[in-house]
């Protein structure tokens, strides 16, 4: 009952985020030219739950003013609006009581109550790594644009990498920087940091000289994000290799750099430095594996999350050789709550994901494939699109109702399995009874 209303008043934060933002976007001081309604709440929802899909040029069709608003979007997506609602309180009050605590350990998916310390841990962690970011970016565009400029594209796109957004000031995202180590690999470690989680990042930090006292949640998202990595990178060169539309007119030290850049973005962030419409099929589809698995838990990033899948591999691994222990991985059983909970989270966002797709295929009258990979990609908040044969995502050719479904998804993504599943279906009574068992063959 407690969960259920905190739920309610995040997924209602997001919503009152997202419409004040899209009316913003679309004042007349904001924006270039015509902008619909639909898209400015499009490009506002994609920027609160920092997805990176759009509808609308970012560079080209926003003022300062209104890339100013979408950054502060993404920002405030990406550590949670609720961390701003609390440091507001604490301005005013200088405490919490304990059910503004369960609202934020429950926004920011905390381990314990101890949110003012672990807040602050979050908002100094953001800062750094922003900054850091934001300075070799800043120093590398420095190369080719003015004072000015390479401070501003620094600062957007260190931002934008490190809360796993995928916006980009440039019309063609990184494609013009294929060759640029420093900003492919600046980019791609803001995006990982901002994927591990904030508890994640704190508790390296907190035992950085005692590696063997992290936890298995820990462990679990460094051993699967390198997996990923690394998988991701094969998948890449191998189909890709000889691509004359994406890798092959590339050296090999430019295959690998970007199969590395593109490896990372297509399971969080969306940025990209090739042409997605030109990848190959059998690419875009192994890619909306990856783009389902997301990041961490906590974690600037959407998707099903490393731990729930790697829980659910184990567990299966566990059943197909007939052993009659609990699952356990390090050393440490896995409770059958989590198993359960990893289940349903698996089941649900396939069930999300393929019953968008289904509407959108009825209504769209677009390929299949490529409806797909827009709606795992704004289901993961990813960004990732094939395009619209142009600099924009995929979802600008759906009409009204589909950039809203597309909305739902960006939502359901960035509020998870649960948490959008509650507010759709509500609390659950409570029963003081249990029925008996009876034995089902499978």
């Amino acid at each position: 009952m407690m969960e259920y209303k905190y739920v309610k008043s995040i997924f209602i934060g997001y919503l009152l985020m997202i419409f004040l933002g899209g009316i913003i976007l679309a004042l007349p001081i904001c924006h270039k030219g015509d902008l619909s309604f639909i898209d400015s709440i499009f490009t506002a929802a994609s920027a609160a739950c920092v997805t990176g899909l759009s509808v609308t040029s970012t560079s080209e069709n926003f003022t300062l003013l209104g890339d100013l608003i979408i950054l502060a979007l993404i920002q405030m997506g990406g550590i949670g609006y609720m961390s701003l609602v609390v440091i507001f309180f604490i301005f005013i009050k200088h405490s919490l009581n304990i059910d503004e605590k369960r609202a934020l350990k429950l926004s920011l998916e905390l381990p314990n109550l101890h949110v003012i310390s672990f807040l602050k841990k979050i908002l100094l962690s953001v800062l750094l790594f922003e900054l850091i970011g934001a300075i070799v970016l800043s120093l590398q565009f420095f190369k080719k644009y003015d004072f000015l400029d390479s401070l501003w594209y620094g600062v957007f796109h260190s931002i934008s990498a490190f809360n796993n957004a995928g916006f980009s000031l440039f019309s063609d995202s990184f494609s013009g920087f294929q060759d640029d180590a420093i900003i492919l690999i600046t980019i791609s470690f803001l995006v990982i940091f901002g994927g591990l989680g904030y508890f994640v990042l704190i508790e390296i930090y907190e035992n950085r000289r005692l590696s063997r006292r992290y936890t298995i949640n820990t462990k679990l998202m460094i051993i699967g994000t390198l997996i990923l990595i690394v998988a991701g990178m094969i998948l890449f060169l191998s189909i890709e290799w000889n691509n004359p539309k994406t890798f092959g007119p590339l050296s090999i030290y430019e295959k690998i750099l970007n199969s590395f850049f593109l490896s990372i973005n297509f399971r969080t962030s969306g940025f990209n430095s090739i042409d997605i419409g030109s990848l190959k099929e059998s690419s875009l589809f192994f890619s909306t594996l990856f783009m389902m698995t997301g990041a961490g838990q906590g974690s600037t990033a959407g998707g099903m999350k490393i731990t729930t899948v790697a829980i659910l591999i184990v567990t299966v691994l566990y059943i197909l050789k007939e052993s009659n222990q609990q699952p356990s991985i390090f050393k440490r059983t896995i409770e059958q709550k989590v198993i359960n909970r990893a289940l349903a989270i698996i089941i649900c966002s396939s069930f999300f994901v393929l019953f968008a797709t289904l509407i959108l295929v009825e209504t769209q009258n677009l390929p299949f494939l490529k409806i797909l990979f827009e709606v795992t990609s704004a289901f993961g908040t990813v960004g990732l699109s094939t395009g619209n044969n142009g600099i924009l995502s995929f979802s600008q050719q759906f009409d009204t109702f589909g950039k809203s479904v597309i909305i739902v998804m960006m939502l359901a993504g960035r509020l998870g399995v649960f948490g959008f599943g509650l507010v759709l279906l509500g609390k659950a009574k409570t029963k003081h009874y249990k029925y008996p068992t009876e034995r089902i063959i499978i």
